[in-house]
């Protein structure tokens, strides 16, 4: 007996809406989590971690600035539509990241567990937005288009340029905070990877 696969429906624009807020505030609850112990993760929004321990300018503004070369090379290789949904995104992240330090601003909590925990929630929001067609900008574009381009394979040259990302912390914070920080991106990383495949979900 041959089954055929019935294509899910694709989300609404409420469903779509209603998920990016979802994620948008889950990753800013987990940036928000890292930068309260001066931890770092991967990704552009590891690069605003770093560089907001390092300037006097908040993440909220560095956020959206790392990821502005990264948009125009989305528009190239994703298009207008997920170019937007991606800077509207952004924006929320940098916006919530905001509300939270003013809703909790005598948060204590251990470092080792912010950085678990602000990563593997860090994740779970990507993930989300990843759902309704939607990305955080950042290296994974800029990997997708050397993929393209010249054949480097996208999988290590993100992890390449997380790799720098984290070592360049060491500049700013202690080792052994850069060291839990590398164990808390490979935690999100895990996350992506193990729920977010090909064809495993549609909508």
């Amino acid at each position: 007996m041959v089954t055929t696969a019935v294509a899910a429906p694709p989300h609404s624009r409420v469903e779509d809406v209603a998920g990016i807020a979802v994620g948008t505030f889950l990753a800013s609850f987990g940036l928000f989590l890292l930068h309260s112990t001066s931890a770092v993760t991967g990704g552009t929004a590891g690069l605003g971690l770093v560089l907001s321990y390092a300037l006097p300018v908040p993440f909220a503004v560095l956020f959206p600035l790392v990821n502005l070369p990264f948009f125009a090379l989305a528009v190239r290789a994703k298009g207008w539509a997920f170019t937007l949904r991606s800077v509207v995104a952004v924006v929320a992240v940098s916006a919530f990241s905001s509300v939270h330090a003013h809703a909790l601003p005598d948060l204590t909590v251990s470092p080792l567990y912010a950085v678990l925990f602000g990563n593997l929630t860090a994740g779970l929001g990507v993930l989300v937005l990843f759902r309704h067609r939607t990305s955080l900008g950042g290296f994974g574009i800029l990997a997708l288009l050397l993929q393209e381009r010249v054949g480097w394979r996208a999988g290590y040259v993100q992890m390449a340029l997380d790799v720098v990302v984290v070592l360049s912390a060491l500049s700013v914070v202690p080792a052994p905070v850069v060291a839990s920080s590398a164990v808390g991106a490979v935690v999100l990383n895990l996350v992506l990877s193990m729920n977010h495949r090909p064809g495993r979900y549609s909508g």
